[in-house]
């Protein structure tokens, strides 16, 4: 199926949607009561997705924000609030139907907040050929819409591209624990489902990452739904484009703190827990963003760490039995592989088995941040499963 007629049957379906008040897509957490003092009704009815993007809580007043997939323009009415009268918003939609009604509502959307004109810019555009100039964004917002483009790495490419140096991005999306097969990709139902365009969380990282965004992590996630044994999990995500490194008074050390005993950070450098290592420009910028800075320790001299320091974190697994209940952990960033203190070794996204001891290591505040956790065993455990020994060394 070309990509060609993968857009025309998802716009056709959104289109459809504007008069038939089809819910499209998962529910999503918006607040209807407060959003409904200044945004009209039909709005509302027409707001789609599966996540409100909290990366909206972020804005700063004055900065300019990018909606990819405005829809009716829920997402961008509410930018156009935060950022207030002396920001601007971009919202970007396909659909002429959608544009129309996002057009038509703007300007109550202003008088209601009491602008004098809109700061709303509606544009009819494609995600993977977006009309705005480059380097221009300080942050970019999307609910449930980059999995609807059949070339997503043209998205990622184009989001990294309008962008400016030390802009942000937060997406609400649906990934999948495995590949989805040709029989739901050649499905033109499913794709207006938020099925079909799917990727897995391997190939949703690996694709932002490829683009040139780093500090990618996971802000919330919820188990969706089950088809055919493919998990399809809603996610929520931020990331950056880094500014431009300092070319000196940077750190020359870090040191990882913990709760992971070794990681793997976006640039391939690997740190063990509580030992310092020289660092770079680069790598120095990196360790400064939002998902790293709380778990390092930066200086201009080496610092050791030992168990008994206040900022060294660790979580032990219980010394008792343990069961096998279906479990599977994928790691959500920001290292693309870490190792806990049993030994085990993820990659960012790949689906590892684990078990009851481990899931509660994982559900610890330390780990809970870096982990999606999804459970296979559709069927449920039988009573007498088998428990592993303290020592057997099963997991």
């Amino acid at each position: 199926m070309s990509n060609d007629t993968i857009t025309q049957a998802v716009s056709d379906r959104y289109a459809k949607a504007v008069t038939s008040g089809e819910e499209m897509c998962c529910p999503t957490g918006y607040n209807h009561e407060d959003l409904r003092t200044f945004i009209p009704e039909p709005v509302l009815k027409v707001s789609y997705g599966c996540g409100t993007p909290v990366g909206l809580t972020t804005v700063q007043s004055g900065e300019t924000v990018l909606d990819i997939g405005s829809g009716g323009g829920i997402d961008c009415f509410e930018a156009s609030r935060r950022v207030g009268p002396k920001g601007s918003v971009i919202g970007i939609d396909m659909t002429d139907e959608m544009l129309s009604m996002a057009r038509t509502h703007a300007p109550a959307v202003a008088a209601n907040l009491g602008y004098p004109q809109s700061n709303v810019d509606f544009r009819k555009g494609f995600a993977d050929s977006m009309p705005v100039e480059a380097n221009t964004i300080d942050l970019i917002v999307s609910n449930c819409v980059i999995n609807l483009a059949p070339d997503k790495s043209k998205v990622f490419s184009e989001m990294y591209r309008v962008l400016k140096p030390g802009g942000r991005f937060t997406v609400s999306d649906i990934v999948a624990d495995r590949p989805v097969p040709n029989y739901l990709v050649h499905d033109k139902g499913k794709w207006g489902d938020c099925l079909s365009g799917a990727l897995t969380l391997t190939q949703y990282w690996g694709g932002l990452r490829k683009a040139g965004f780093r500090g990618l992590h996971q802000v919330t996630f919820i188990p969706w739904r089950v088809i055919d044994g493919i998990h399809f999990l809603s996610l929520t995500l931020t990331g950056f484009k880094l500014p431009h490194e300092a070319t000196n008074g940077h750190p020359s050390f870090a040191t990882f703190k913990g709760p992971f005993s070794r990681v793997v950070d976006e640039l391939e450098c690997s740190f063990i827990r509580g030992v310092p290592q020289p660092i770079g420009s680069s790598t120095a910028t990196l360790l400064q963003s939002l998902p790293y800075r709380d778990l390092f320790i930066l200086s201009e001299k080496p610092v050791e760490l030992s168990a008994q320091d206040p900022d060294w974190s660790a979580v032990l697994p219980e010394e008792a039995h343990c069961v096998w209940e279906g479990h599977f952990a994928l790691m959500t960033g920001p290292f693309i592989e870490a190792a806990d203190d049993d030994h085990h070794v993820y990659h960012c996204g790949a689906p590892h088995e684990i078990c009851s001891k481990t899931l509660k290591v994982l559900s610890s505040d330390g780990y809970r941040p870096h982990f999606a956790v999804i459970n296979r065993a559709g069927e449920g455990i039988s009573e007498d499963s088998e428990p592993c020994g303290p020592n057997e060394g099963c997991c």
